[in-house]
């Protein structure tokens, strides 16, 4: 894991403190450059990462228990500072332009390996400080899963693998998840990267998360 984590180095933080006018510019990317829907939630009620939703692996864990209204992609300044209000942690809500496939960190960075040694485009991809990482997919990859594992023979396997879409919601980087630390980008969206068809993604995905706990499995053993 240390091995990979040197080679696939997270994206550096522009500095600890993160001022209101910071987090602004950063829903400013978001929105404008990138044309993604935001949403203000609210601060977290308790330091637990467990999510009041009861989703095992929400990615916006006690951040959106109090949700403003979505806002559409190519919001201004002007909206932004009125519909994010100071202290709230900006949002990305999952199944517009994305969802995500959300793997465990260790399969996932030997996944990703993989994939970029083949030259498959895989588009943004976030570690959370929670131990998993989150790749970027088309929308509608959620209501799909469980058909394309079947299709590619993971039906029945036992895999920590889930999918965020509609109705779900992602911490925007750099919100951090309480203690842990703030969400990072592993791979940055760029012009030129849109989110995959998850079918492009998903057996290496599958295959690596099998291997692990396959693996782990094995030791506990």
């Amino acid at each position: 894991m240390d091995k990979l984590l040197g080679t696939l180095r997270l994206a550096p933080l522009a500095g600890r403190r993160r001022t209101r006018p910071t987090a602004l510019r950063t829903a400013g990317e978001y929105s404008e450059r990138w044309g993604w829907t935001l949403a203000a939630g609210s601060p977290p009620s308790h330091a637990s990462l467990r999510c009041d939703c009861a989703v095992p692996l929400c990615a916006a864990p006690n951040l959106h228990h109090r949700v403003g209204p979505l806002i559409a992609p190519g919001a201004g300044a002007a909206e932004l500072a009125a519909s994010c209000p100071a202290g709230a942690p900006v949002l990305l809500p999952t199944g517009h332009q994305f969802d995500l496939l959300d793997v465990p960190a260790r399969p996932g960075l030997q996944a990703l390996v993989r994939l970029e040694r083949m030259g498959t485009q895989v588009g943004p991809v976030l570690a959370s400080p929670t131990g998993r990482l989150l790749f970027f997919v088309a929308p509608r990859t959620a209501e799909r899963l469980p058909d394309l594992l079947y299709r590619m023979g993971w039906d029945d396997a036992s895999l920590d693998l889930g999918c965020h879409g509609l109705g779900s919601y992602l911490a925007a980087p750099p919100v951090p998840l309480g203690p842990l630390g703030p969400m990072r980008w592993l791979r940055r969206p760029t012009p030129d990267t849109r989110p995959p068809e998850a079918r492009l993604l998903l057996g290496t995905l599958a295959y690596a998360c099998h291997r692990t706990r396959d693996r782990e499995t094995s030791l506990a053993g």
